[in-house]
């Protein structure tokens, strides 16, 4: 297999390619600065200081001064570079034995490529999320790639990557700098920057239009094809005029889909956590999820050798609700990978909970999503409920104080992702922090920022975050591939019931594709 960079550059808005199975040898790794502290011991089976918290500690090693971030052989493509505080030192890309890259850091996310052509003229592809620096932008390497940080470089990093079957071709570094990848680039940027508005391609595509009355109670079955296709988009608007009967059919309408003969739905979530919204309808857009006034939109390619799309109303009201399924009739749908959306509250499954409970070694892992078979992990939406009684001193600085002067210990965030890929004991994707996962940084410095890019939101959150928090983060180029299992975690430290009168809840849906 050959790729060009323009095959890079598109597998970054490629929304059917989430469909297409996994190959032998495709897999996603991160390098991050967890602490590693946190490490397992496979004599006793037993997770060590799994809450080890210093997380912009870590590294490979030092080389001298400097200290070696990531280190991994080809062929590979490295898709997202985060840091909550990039700074003067150098990040330094050395890619098949040569420097590609040295710069400072900060210069990374605004400099790199020339005085004229900068990042930061592809503001969706390196978005700036509440103080988190994100880049996008594809980095290829065939043999090898080592990323080396001089002193003085910042805090906290993620770097998310790809590596391929032995045997395929990438373009080299040059091939990135060329004209023709600067327009691939451009492109893409104007692409994503249509989030909420999705190009459409093709006039076959068929299109369902109903406005129809979900009785309370009951079901109703909203479409149903025997045919081989692929939904497209998917888009829905609650009719009811008040906010708060709007709120709860969130809550109480749950979208079914059962694709094929399978016996169980394959998406099974309250029409608020598969739209990616908490609490109540959220303004946001994204390059596969939106909502715009009271209609909700998806754009996850679908497809299906048989579709049955239901509604459930759990509540006392009817509820009328118009929607409109756009669909192309495609072949050899028997190749491609189905789409799952599943939400729950805390589903440990077949997991020992205590182990999971304070006191336990996988203490403070809380699941995200667990899943048995071969496919591709594409995102979450994660809804958290965290309020407390105001604190009777005040704080000396403004809300709630920092740091160790705070007059309450508030913030339910902290949690890095563990992503365990087809069995492996210790996580290859092992993040710092559940804001840093999401995209942004320094998450517990009220004021809150709302904000939108193409593969992460933040939609809702109080000012002081004493409340609801709704936050999607979506793989699309990242995408995580996996053969035999997924399990994905994030990290829990408060309790439901915190304090006295204190909570903080979870609740997750999940988004991925996998084979029937």
């Amino acid at each position: 297999m050959r790729l060009t960079y323009k095959d890079l550059v598109n597998k970054l808005t490629d929304l059917k390619a989430l469909s297409l199975i996994p190959v032998e040898g495709e897999r996603v790794y991160t390098a991050t600065s967890y602490d590693r502290a946190s490490r397992y011991d496979y004599e006793t089976d037993t997770y060590i200081n799994w809450d080890a918290n210093n997380d912009g500690s870590g590294y490979i090693r030092k080389e001298g001064k400097n200290i070696v971030a990531m280190e991994a052989d080809g062929p590979g493509v490295i898709w997202r570079i985060w840091s909550a505080l990039p700074q003067e030192g150098n990040i330094c890309i050395y890619i098949d034995g040569e420097e590609a890259v040295c710069c400072p850091f900060r210069d990374f996310f605004e400099k790199v490529f020339s005085e004229d052509i900068v990042p930061m003229n592809f503001p969706n592809l390196v978005p700036t999320l509440s103080r988190g620096r994100n880049s996008f932008i594809p980095i290829p390497f065939q043999k090898h790639c080592k990323i080396v940080f001089e002193e003085n470089w910042g805090a906290y990093y993620h770097i998310i990557y790809s590596v391929y079957p032995e045997g395929t071709i990438l373009p080299s570094i040059s091939d990135m700098y060329s004209n023709s990848s600067m327009v691939a680039l451009a492109e893409a940027d104007r692409i994503l920057s249509f989030k909420g508005n999705y190009p459409y391609e093709g006039n076959g595509d068929q299109i369902f239009t109903k406005t129809t009355t979900i009785p309370s109670k009951g079901e109703k079955t909203l479409f149903k094809v025997d045919e081989n296709g692929a939904i497209k988009m998917l888009a829905m608007t609650i009719k009811n005029n008040n906010e708060k009967e709007i709120e709860k059919a969130l809550k109480d309408l749950v979208i079914s889909i059962t694709w094929d003969n399978n016996k169980s739905p394959s998406v099974f979530a309250p029409l608020g956590g598969f739209f990616g919204t908490a609490n109540g309808i959220n303004e946001y857009r994204s390059y596969v999820m939106a909502i715009k006034g009271n209609t909700m939109y998806s754009y996850w390619y679908m497809p299906f050798e048989k579709a049955d799309i239901q509604i459930l109303n759990k509540s006392g009201i009817d509820y009328e609700l118009s929607y409109e399924i756009r669909y192309e009739k495609i072949k050899n749908v028997d190749k491609l990978l189905r789409f799952h959306c599943k939400w729950h509250d805390g589903d440990f499954q077949y997991l020992d909970r205590k182990r999971f409970e304070k006191g336990g070694d996988r203490y403070p892992d809380w699941p995200l999503a667990l899943i048995k078979g071969k496919g591709r992990f594409c995102g979450i939406n994660l809804h958290v409920l965290n309020t407390w009684e105001e604190p009777e001193n005040k704080a000396d600085t403004w809300w709630y104080g920092a740091w160790d002067k705070k007059s309450i210990d508030w913030w339910w965030g902290e949690g890095d992702e563990k992503f365990f890929i087809d069995g492996e004991v210790f996580p290859s994707i092992f993040g710092t922090g559940s804001e840093d996962y999401i995209g942004y940084a320094w998450g517990a410095e009220p004021p809150f920022a709302i904000f939108e890019s193409p593969y992460a939101c933040q939609s809702n959150v109080p000012l002081d975050g004493n409340g609801h928090t709704s936050v999607n983060r979506f793989h699309i180029c990242d995408n995580i591939p996996f053969n035999k299992s997924f399990e994905g975690f994030i990290e829990k430290y408060k309790e439901d019931i915190w304090g006295e009168n204190n909570i903080c809840k979870y609740d997750v849906a999940a988004y991925w594709y996998q084979m029937l």
